[in-house]
């Protein structure tokens, strides 16, 4: 038996995806129990399960980082339309003024200054 195409995985949908891999999880466990208890004969199928997961699971990882790239490639066309429209109505910006508090390294060096 031939281990399984990962071209067959990539026409699976993300649901039928979900599906597989929990069905390939569940053949594996009930490959450790037979194996366990004596009766497992076929040893290949770790093999071929553990590769079946991998694809599925590899597959599974490629769907969630295109979906993520398209999102952010989505939220930053849409940024930067906002912005453009920002500053083509924009009128001139308006800056608050407020006194700050000496940095730390400020306020021990006066500490010190006054201390002497």
């Amino acid at each position: 038996m031939a281990l399984p195409q990962i071209e067959e995985v990539r026409n699976l949908s993300a649901e039928q995806l979900n599906e597989q891999v929990l069905d390939v999880k569940k053949q594996l466990f009930d490959l450790r129990l037979q194996q366990a208890t004596g009766q497992l004969e076929k040893t290949h199928q770790f093999k071929h399960l553990r590769h079946r997961l991998a694809q599925l699971l590899t597959v599974e990882g490629e769907l969630k980082r295109k979906a993520a790239a398209e999102a952010a490639s989505q939220a930053a066309s849409a940024a930067t339309s906002e912005a453009d429209s920002e500053a083509s109505t924009q009128s001139a910006p308006v800056v608050e003024t407020t006194e700050a508090a000496p940095a730390p390294s400020e306020a021990a060096a006066e500490t010190a200054a006054e201390e002497e």
